[in-house]
C-alpha cells in the first residue's frame, strides 16, 4: 500500500477517507446535507466565524484546557512519563462541547431555527442543550431507553437545559437505534432543523468537520507540550466509539512519523465473545448512518448488538476516517474489556484524584499495560476526554455487585 503524502488532507470532495467515508442517504436529505457542506466550507474561510467560535471557546468552555503531567501515575507504572490533555475540565465535562458550539454557530448562519442530536452516554446532549441554551435555540435530543437508564445524571442535566430528551425502545436502545431516530426527524423536517452530530460519522461532510472543530485539543497540546518538554510526544492514546476525541487529538500530528497513535476500542466481555463494540478489532466494512466504514455486522450484512458498559462506545461502528487509518498502519487500535475500564476507572481516582469517565478509562486501560514497557523518557500523552460524574452511580452499583 503506497504511503500517502500528507495523512491530513481527507477527505476527497465526495466525502471519502480510500475506501471510506461519502454520503449514503435519502434523497429528501442531500439538498440539506449539500447545504450544511456549502455553508461549513464558507464558514471555514470566514475569519469572523473562527473568531466567534474561538471566543466562546475560551471564555465559555475554558480552553485550553490543561496538560497535566501525572506524576503519581507515572511513578507507579515506572516507566513513560505520563501527560493527561484534560478536557474533561471544560464546560459541561467533556469534549463534546468544542463541536457542537462550532456546529449550532453553523446553524444560526444557515437560518435553521431547531436543533437535533443524538447521545449515548449523554455528554454530546448535555453540551448540545447546553449551546441551545445559550444561544436561545430549541432542542430535541434522542437517547436510547436503555442508555437513559444507566445515565440519569445527565438527561435530568439536559432536561433541566431545556431539552426535550425522547426515548428510543427500538433495538438495543442505544446510540445506534438514537442516531437512527434522529435521521428520521431530521428527513421529516428539512426546512427548519439542524442535526448536530456527535462524533466523526455521518455522511459527508459530518466526519471532516466534527474533525475540525476537535483538532482544537491536539494542537493545543501540540504547544503546551512543546513548552513543557520542547519536544513532541511519543505515544499518543484516546479511547474510540466514533471517535471523535481521538482524532481530535490525533489529526494534528498525523504527519509527524515519530509520533505513535493507540485508539482504543470497547471490548466489553473480550473480543472473542462477540460482546464488545470494537468495529476495528471485531468489524468489517459496510455501510450505516450514512457513511461506509468498519461495523459490527453478520455475513448477511445485518448489524450486530454491541456491548460495553461505556453509554459512550456503546456503538457499532467507527468514524471513516478511523478506518482508513487503521487501514494504512498509521494508528494502532487496541481494545479494553469492560473489567480492564473499570479497574482504571479506579487507579486513576485513588492516584491522582481524577475520577475519569468509564469513556477514557479504556484508554487509561492500555496506558496500565504499555506505560511499564517503555523508557523514562518516552512521552505518552493521554486524552481525558470526560469526567466521571456521569457513571458513579453506574459504577457504584457494579461495585457493590462485585463484592457480594
Amino acid at each position: 500500500m503506497q504511503t500517502p503524502n500528507t495523512y491530513r488532507a481527507g477527505p476527497d470532495a465526495q466525502g471519502h477517507f480510500g475506501l471510506y467515508g461519502g454520503r449514503f442517504v435519502a434523497e429528501t436529505l442531500m439538498p440539506l446535507i449539500l447545504a450544511v457542506e456549502a455553508a461549513y466550507n464558507t464558514a471555514k474561510e470566514d475569519p469572523n466565524f473562527h473568531a466567534e467560535l474561538g471566543y466562546y471557546l475560551d471564555h465559555y468552555v475554558g480552553r485550553p484546557s490543561p496538560l497535566y503531567f501525572a506524576e503519581r501515575l507515572t511513578r507507579h507504572f515506572g516507566g513513560a512519563k505520563l501527560y493527561f490533555k484534560r478536557d474533561e475540565l471544560n464546560h459541561t465535562g467533556a469534549h463534546k462541547i468544542n463541536n457542537v458550539l462550532g456546529q449550532v454557530l453553523l446553524a444560526r448562519r444557515m437560518n435553521k431555527a431547531r436543533i437535533i442530536a443524538e447521545t449515548g452516554a449523554g455528554q454530546h446532549g448535555v453540551a448540545t442543550a447546553t449551546a441551545c441554551a445559550l444561544f436561545d435555540l430549541p432542542c430535541v435530543v434522542y437517547m436510547g431507553a436503555t442508555d437513559i437508564e444507566r445515565q440519569k445524571p445527565n438527561v435530568f442535566r439536559m432536561r433541566l437545559l431545556g431539552a426535550d430528551v425522547v426515548p428510543v425502545h427500538s433495538g438495543t436502545a442505544t446510540l445506534k437505534d438514537a442516531m437512527n431516530e434522529a435521521l428520521r426527524d431530521w428527513v421529516a423536517h428539512v426546512d427548519d432543523t439542524f442535526y448536530v452530530i456527535g462524533t466523526v460519522a455521518g455522511p459527508h461532510p459530518y466526519p471532516a468537520m466534527v474533525r475540525d472543530f476537535q483538532s482544537v485539543i491536539g494542537r493545543e497540546t501540540r504547544e503546551q507540550l512543546m513548552r513543557a518538554e520542547g519536544r513532541l510526544p511519543d505515544t499518543l492514546v484516546a479511547c474510540i466509539g466514533g471517535g471523535s476525541n481521538a482524532m481530535g487529538l490525533f489529526h494534528p500530528f498525523l504527519d509527524d512519523p515519530d509520533v505513535a497513535m493507540i485508539g482504543v476500542e470497547a471490548g466489553g466481555h473480550g473480543i472473542e465473545t462477540g460482546l464488545h463494540a470494537a468495529s476495528l478489532n471485531g468489524g468489517r466494512p459496510g455501510v450505516l448512518h450514512g457513511n461506509r466504514t468498519y461495523l459490527l455486522m453478520s455475513d448477511d450484512g445485518q448489524i450486530n448488538e454491541a456491548h460495553s458498559i461505556s453509554a459512550g462506545l456503546d456503538y457499532p461502528g467507527i468514524g471513516p476516517e478511523h478506518s482508513w487509518l487503521n487501514d494504512m498502519g498509521r494508528v494502532k487500535f487496541l481494545s479494553a474489556t469492560d473489567d480492564e475500564a473499570l479497574n482504571a476507572f479506579q487507579l486513576l481516582s485513588k492516584l491522582e484524584g481524577i475520577i475519569p469517565a468509564l469513556e477514557p478509562a479504556h484508554a487509561i486501560a492500555k496506558v496500565m499495560e504499555h506505560a511499564p514497557k517503555r523508557g523514562k523518557d518516552h512521552l505518552m500523552v493521554v486524552n481525558l476526554s470526560g469526567r466521571g460524574d456521569k457513571d458513579v452511580p453506574q459504577v457504584g452499583d457494579i461495585l457493590r455487585g462485585k463484592k457480594k
